[in-house]
């Protein structure tokens, strides 16, 4: 033991001994210690400098074996004396394992070597693969089907300098190690109290095109980076230092998302994206922190698969959509005079859309011969036609334009005679009728959103909490029919046993939804279970139905709902709303919200007028 002991003292010594050694000017070499206060030194640890909660001032890594020393992951000055000492001999394994940790030590210690790597084949050729021309920011857009995905995500793409295709590049991807037994709410369980690793990952770009734009069905924005060759550099050669490294994965805060600022850090220290506390790293933000700190060059849109069906299907009248739709099951129908009589442009769009329609529906599967065959003969109709310039769908507003993610809001309202005051405030993230610019239309994602009511008699009290608030407008057309869905949790008060309550409950169920224009009518099915002193059961079961319509105008967001539901010891509620929302620029807007709250044999009228204040 004591010899142990006694290595650890002179570790220091000696790795700043072997430096100075190979160092021309001894004079003007740095201390460890101020060394390991450089940004860059600390990036390479990915030291907790604040950002989060959790081990402020030890690394995020949780892998023993990116640390040299034993006590590397809390102490920076005890890593950079043992890398020290493991980098500084010509031809040290250690270099082919960190090869930024020595770039960072031979430019600050100044060590000159010829070729200081050039023992490392397996780095080496690792690094002829991977792209050097340029990286950019992936934003894939909002997918509520996936709760890792419902905030929407960010990766980062490499392309090469000779080429313009991204069939040639490469994605890097921070994500969760899942299960594929884990369902939905036990990933959301343990990605909230930790109980995933994560890992980064390279894969060919073209792969995450197919799981976003084409399986998921999600929009893509692209965001070339400002980053230069020496940037670039450092950032590829980090990331093969992180290649089957373990780091824990946080839902909120320690993502996909924070894991690319880290990043960013390592390529150019000093961009200020960690410097603030964050109780979460929501991706849209990811996106918006980069534009401010200057890493963002351009943006570019590519819309899903199901985005362009649909644009080629709006370009059809509704009798040339429903032909389009059979054709993708029967070509020969292109030989009837349905077919024949539309003009030669039109025949062509008919034909192009039922060849993207079956490639759409059989995204997910291998091609069988039958798809095959009707795939080459909807081609042939194509070709048959005449040429037609076609049109690429309109890109929406982008996401970082969008309202912030938290919200604050101050409301005055009355429920019959009784007039209130209210205090609002919600964590994230947007609901239905919030301003809809740079945010899917349709999604909901709302948590942790608190109201407190006060009225002349009574001091201010919980009025509602939602601790989760998920809703999915899914429009069906004739070629994409998926499902919506809601969830909702949380306590509310409403009337149980003649009074208001504070009742604790669950609710949702799936449903319909259309779209006409800027309309979309829906309907759910309604499943409920809820906890309140005035039931004798612990807890009570519901049913029922909700149905409405959400109207996105030019200047406004507006809503008509009505649900109602019976519970299982017969007593029964209804709730018919009216919601008109005003955005008055980026960050606030101006909301009425109209209510008829009924129950057996009697009921309530609301109104409440909100000034809402978005921030981050």
């Amino acid at each position: 033991m004591f010899p142990c002991l006694l290595m650890r003292l002179l570790l220091p010594a000696v790795a700043l001994f072997a430096a100075l050694l190979m160092t021309p000017s001894v004079q003007a070499a740095p201390s460890v210690a101020e060394l390991a206060e450089q940004p860059r030194w600390q990036a390479l640890l990915h030291v907790n400098r604040g950002a989060t909660w959790r081990g402020r001032g030890h690394s995020y890594v949780a892998d023993d074996a990116f640390f040299l020393a034993d006590n590397g992951r809390q102490n920076p000055v005890a890593e950079l004396s043992a890398s020290i000492a493991a980098l500084a001999p010509a031809g040290s394994e250690a270099r082919c394992r960190f090869p930024a940790r020595y770039h960072f030590l031979a430019d600050a210690l100044g060590w000159q070597e010829d070729a200081p790597l050039a023992h490392c084949e397996e780095y080496l050729q690792w690094r002829t693969e991977i792209p050097m021309g340029r990286a950019v920011l992936v934003f894939p857009a909002a997918y509520l089907n996936s709760p890792s995905s419902m905030f929407g995500h960010t990766l980062l793409r490499l392309d090469r300098d000779d080429t313009d295709s991204v069939w040639m590049s490469w994605a890097v991807n921070f994500g969760a190690m899942v299960q594929p037994s884990d369902n939905s709410i036990f990933y959301i369980y343990r990605g909230l109290a930790g109980g995933y690793p994560g890992y980064f990952s390279i894969v060919p770009y073209v792969t995450k095109i197919q799981d976003y734009a084409h399986l998921e069905n999600r929009d893509m924005w692209e965001y070339p980076l400002t980053l230069d060759t020496d940037e670039m550099n450092w950032l590829v050669e980090h990331l093969w230092e992180l290649k089957d490294t373990r780091f824990e994965y946080y839902f909120f805060d320690e993502n996909c998302s924070f894991r690319l600022l880290e990043l960013m850090e390592v390529a150019r220290p000093g961009t200020g994206l960690l410097d603030e506390f964050r109780f979460a790293e929501v991706p849209v933000n990811t996106v918006r922190n980069m534009h401010a700190a200057g890493l963002v060059e351009s943006r570019e849109y590519r819309p899903s698969k199901a985005v362009e069906l649909n644009h080629l299907a709006d370009q059809l009248s509704p009798a040339a959509r429903r032909l389009a739709r059979r054709l993708a099951d029967d070509p020969s129908l292109a030989e009837g005079e349905a077919y024949q009589s539309h003009t030669p442009s039109e025949r062509r769009l008919m034909s192009q859309t039922a060849y993207e329609f079956l490639r759409f529906r059989h995204r997910t599967e291998a091609r069988s011969p039958e798809v095959a065959r009707r795939s080459m003969a909807l081609l042939r109709q194509i070709n048959a036609q005449p040429v037609v310039v076609a049109t690429l769908p309109e890109p929406p507003t982008p996401p970082e334009v969008g309202h912030a993610t938290k919200m604050f809001a101050f409301s005055g309202g009355q429920r019959d005679d009784t007039g209130f005051g209210e205090l609002q405030y919600r964590f994230t993230y947007h609901d239905w009728f919030d301003n809809n610019a740079g945010f899917l239309r349709g999604a909901q994602i709302e948590g942790l959103n608190i109201r407190l009511r006060s009225t002349d008699s009574e001091a201010l009290k919980l009025e509602r909490l939602d601790v989760v608030n998920i809703r999915s407008l899914a429009p069906r057309s004739a070629f994409v029919k998926p499902v919506s869905w809601y969830v909702h949790g949380g306590i509310e008060r409403v009337e149980a046993g003649g009074r208001y309550r504070l009742t604790r409950f669950v609710e949702g169920g799936p449903g319909l939804s259309w779209r006409i224009g800027d309309v979309h009518p829906y309907a759910y099915s309604v499943f409920r279970a809820e906890n309140t002193s005035a039931w004798d059961n612990l807890v009570e079961g519901a049913a029922g139905a909700s149905t409405g319509v959400v109207w996105y105008t030019r200047h406004a967001e507006l809503g008509l709902g009505v649900q109602g539901y019976y519970l299982t010891n017969d007593a029964y509620r209804h709730r018919t709303s009216l919601t008109a929302n005003v955005p008055l620029g980026r960050s606030d807007a101006l909301r009425l919200d109209v209510e008829r709250l009924g129950w057996r044999g009697d009921g309530d009228t609301e109104w409440r007028l909100s000034w809402r204040h978005y921030f981050d």
